[in-house]
């Protein structure tokens, strides 16, 4: 039915305004006494085997919606209604900006992909904060805070951007994500460099710790498109830094492969895709991080996931949790179900108890590059 909806309408309609309405209309219904609560009995997966403990959360299952759907944090709780395990809400900055000028948002159907250049749209961190003190107590889904540096914050005053969106945030979140791998703000992706991130890691971690009691999850979200000695200098940063979890991955800005015609993909111009061209090289990375860090670190698997095949396939590869967006804007409001249903069937069919049982089945379990260092008796990183 919603294929056929999207087919006939949906993609007729520009995609942000599509987006607009679409979520629009679920915070609206979901707004109804009852409705939520409705929705989550039937949709919020019930099964024993997809629990999965992570980040300081018990989870009805692995499956979150990435960052960039609920950018100010008005809808998480009715995403959440859905069936998603956790959801992910931002990016947010530390000031608030309207974003890239429009249109900014576009759709590859033949590649089932999503192509944006947003830039951060948000009302800011304090906004952010405001609204999300209203979350009902009742049905809360797991919250995750994505945050990033606001467009017209240098580099040198990058630290201190992240930091005030850690400070006003970091009450409302059961985890934080710093941002560093958007396309769509010039200059962001410099920070991914570990003598940048590194300082910037650091005292978010500190802002974090000073504005709450109890420990916030802080992890780090990179993009595919870095070289792989790159992501294995994210890595060990993430082990020195004892950082709870790295995501990956943002989206690309690569446009190989794509079946698209040359004349679409040019009309669309620039920004970060994503979606199915994005699954190889998002799994290639997820599977480079776990030989590099073993289980010492959380790893969240993003970028092409459109079934539950890619969902099994990213927890065998060493992920304890996985985030879609493009495959449920594709998908559809009953996505999550679907694969829900199919994981399920999976874990079972392979003799597990749990979902968590399957993480890093098919990983292997050290680095080449790092065995040789240890044994030349230097440390690693």
């Amino acid at each position: 039915m919603y294929r056929l909806l999207f087919s006939l309408v949906l993609r007729r309609v520009p995609a942000e305004t599509a987006h607009r309405v679409s979520f629009g209309l679920l915070r609206a219904i979901c707004a109804v006494p009852g409705v939520r609560g409705l929705l989550r009995g039937w949709l919020v997966p019930r099964d024993p085997e997809l629990r999965v403990r992570a980040l300081g959360m018990d989870l009805p299952s692995p499956l979150g919606l990435a960052a960039g759907f609920d950018k100010e944090g008005t809808g998480a709780d009715a995403l959440g209604a859905l069936g998603f395990g956790f959801v992910e809400i931002g990016t947010i900055t530390g000031q608030p900006q309207p974003g890239n000028q429009q249109p900014r948002l576009f759709r590859l159907v033949e590649d089932r992909a999503i192509v944006n250049r947003m830039g951060f749209n948000n009302h800011g961190a304090a906004a952010t904060a405001r609204a999300l003190t209203t979350r009902p107590r009742s049905g809360r889904v797991g919250l995750g805070v994505n945050i990033g540096k606001t467009k017209v914050v240098p580099e040198a005053e990058a630290v201190a951007d992240y930091r005030r969106g850690a400070e006003l945030l970091a009450r409302h979140a059961d985890y934080v994500v710093v941002n560093v791998s958007s396309p769509n703000t010039p200059g962001l992706r410099n920070l991914q460099a570990v003598e940048l991130l590194r300082p910037l890691l650091t005292e978010v971690r500190a802002a974090l710790d000073e504005a709450v009691a109890h420990r916030v999850p802080l992890l780090v979200k990179i993009a595919p498109d870095l070289a792989d000695e790159d992501v294995d200098a994210v890595a060990d940063l993430a082990l020195e830094l004892g950082l709870d979890g790295v995501i990956a991955t943002n989206t690309t800005t690569g446009r190989a492969g794509l079946r698209s015609g040359d004349a679409e993909v040019a009309a669309v111009g620039a920004g970060g895709l994503s979606g199915a061209p994005l699954r190889e090289r998002s799994l290639a990375v997820l599977r480079r991080l776990r030989a590099r860090v073993g289980d010492r670190v959380l790893l969240v698997s993003v970028g092409g996931v459109e079934s539950a095949e890619d969902v099994w396939t990213r927890i065998r590869a060493g992920a304890t949790l996985v985030q879609a967006y493009t495959g449920f804007i594709y998908g559809g409001p009953f996505w999550p179900r679907a694969v829900h249903r199919d994981l399920a069937r999976r874990v079972r069919q392979a003799g597990l108890r749990t979902v968590a049982e399957a993480v890093g089945l098919d990983a292997p379990t050290t680095s080449p590059d790092r065995d040789d260092r240890r044994r030349d008796g230097s440390s690693p990183g």
